[in-house]
């Protein structure tokens, strides 16, 4: 596929009449959701749904979004998106890389990186993250190299 990085997550993306905005195309919004989608689905593959997030009452939330839109999506196309889990303090910060790839033509059409804090969901301050977290995203802990991002 071409991914930057080895070992990616992958998930498969169908893009829809409700995906495309204006400009005839797949809308930067959707982009954002379905990076969103990709992180949660990871995060679930590792043991970290949403129920363990609210019994341990700890949240990886978003503390800043880069995306780079390289091309753009168009209804009836097939994408897959990729994530890897490239940075963490094992503390309160955490980072992925996105990559979405048009497969039918090899096309990378978007890079992102998302950085997530770790906050107390009955508060929503900055909390340190518990060993179930430290332990299910060190398991997908990734050695980055450059993306020109």
């Amino acid at each position: 596929m071409g991914w930057d990085l080895a070992d990616a997550f992958v998930i498969e993306l169908d893009v829809g009449a409700e995906h495309i905005d204006e400009l005839g195309h797949a809308n930067n919004a959707v982009y954002v959701s379905w990076l969103e989608n990709c992180a949660w689905q990871h995060s679930r593959s590792l043991g970290l749904g949403l129920e363990d997030y609210r019994r341990l009452n700890r949240a990886m939330a978003v503390l800043r979004h880069e995306i780079d839109y390289l091309a753009a999506a168009y209804e009836g196309d097939h994408l897959c998106l990729a994530t890897w889990i490239v940075e963490s303090d094992q503390r309160l910060k955490m980072k992925r890389h996105f990559q979405l790839v048009r497969p039918a033509d090899g096309v990378t059409l978007l890079r992102a990186q998302t950085t997530f804090v770790c906050i107390e969901m009955s508060t929503g301050k900055p909390k340190r993250m518990p060993a179930e977290f430290i332990e299910g995203y060190g398991r997908a802990l990734i050695e980055p190299y450059p993306l020109g991002l």
